[in-house]
């Protein structure tokens, strides 16, 4: 870990290290500059991300590609119907001396791909997600911390429904981010087409190492930010709560439930990180409203009036942005 004499410095570095990953990204990741864009950003900023999409756009690919550009520990959980809580977190066993031992399970590592999340039962998923919020696993009365840093992206498919188990919202308000990924255009895919359809193999190479990534946390949460900036991201989420002094009247016509302050924390802690990596030492308004999107997506619950009209979130936060 490379140390710096000042948080400037430090800001300079984060920035080329941010090029030189998606510069590294993009062999083997095409036309998806925006998605790997917020997974560093979660990286940087100690979240967690929730990536949603119809099959065969690439997700466990994506968070592959960025786990083989980050010198971390990386595992991959694929979510079924019959996944215990022991499955993911671990379990005691009895070894040969007959005394009780904790086998860690695949959470013990520093970015954890959880496929296909919403296919395995709610008991499943609380065990994992209280591992997101505490970053730690408790068996049999006793507490076992995770790696750091330690992320958690998870994939979810959209549209089969069948045999699926939704996240609740407040599971959901564990993810920083909820990044809907589209198809990608002409171009972008006539480019997948033929890097994937070959015999060459991209070789990645690893950027940054886990204390790069602490530190890089650790300089992210210094990031100056103005009062206005503050105020700004703050009245935004304000004004998805119906019926409150400051909500909107989109909010009061159509959501049932508006966003908590876990997205305003989120919003500055992203519009920081969103600076840095666009060069820039301290966040403006257009760095909140460049994560914006991604954070309050999952945070707000439409009423049966907006489902009826064809309403979606996206156009209700665009609107009071």
């Amino acid at each position: 870990m490379t140390q710096f004499t000042s948080d400037k410095e430090a800001a300079d570095a984060l920035y080329r290290s941010y090029q030189e990953l998606t510069s590294e990204i993009s062999k083997v990741i095409v036309g998806q500059d925006e998605v790997v864009r917020l997974v560093l950003t979660a990286v940087f900023c100690q979240g967690h991300c929730l990536l949603v999409g119809v099959p065969g756009l690439a997700k466990t690919l994506l968070i592959q590609t960025i786990a083989s550009t980050l010198d971390m520990s990386f595992n991959r959980v694929q979510f079924t119907p019959d996944l215990m809580p022991s499955d993911i977190v671990g379990a005691e066993t009895l070894d040969k001396d007959r005394n009780f031992r904790f086998v860690t399970g695949p959470i013990f590592a520093n970015i954890v791909l959880a496929d296909e999340i919403n296919r395995t039962p709610p008991k499943t998923q609380a065990a994992l997600l209280e591992a997101m919020q505490e970053h730690a696993v408790t068996v049999a009365g006793r507490k076992y911390d995770l790696p750091k840093p330690f992320f958690v992206l998870a994939t979810q498919n959209p549209i089969e429904q069948e045999g699926t188990y939704p996240l609740p919202e407040a599971q959901l308000d564990r993810f920083m981010f909820n990044i809907t990924l589209g198809y990608p255009s002409y171009e972008s895919e006539l480019q997948i087409v033929k890097n994937t359809t070959g015999a060459a193999v991209s070789e990645l190479r690893k950027i940054l190492h886990a204390d790069d990534i602490l530190a890089f946390q650790k300089l992210v949460r210094r990031v100056p930010v103005t009062d206005n900036v503050v105020e700004y991201a703050v009245k935004l989420v304000h004004q998805t709560r119906p019926n409150m002094p400051l909500a909107s009247k989109q909010a009061n016509q159509f959501l049932e439930w508006g966003a908590g302050p876990r997205a305003s924390q989120h919003l500055i802690i992203g519009a920081k990180c969103n600076a840095i990596l666009n060069g820039k030492y301290s966040p403006d308004i257009e760095d909140v409203q460049a994560v914006a999107l991604p954070i309050l997506r999952h945070r707000i619950v439409r009423n049966f009036k907006a489902e009826a009209e064809g309403v979606t979130e996206e156009q209700l936060i665009q609107e009071l942005m």
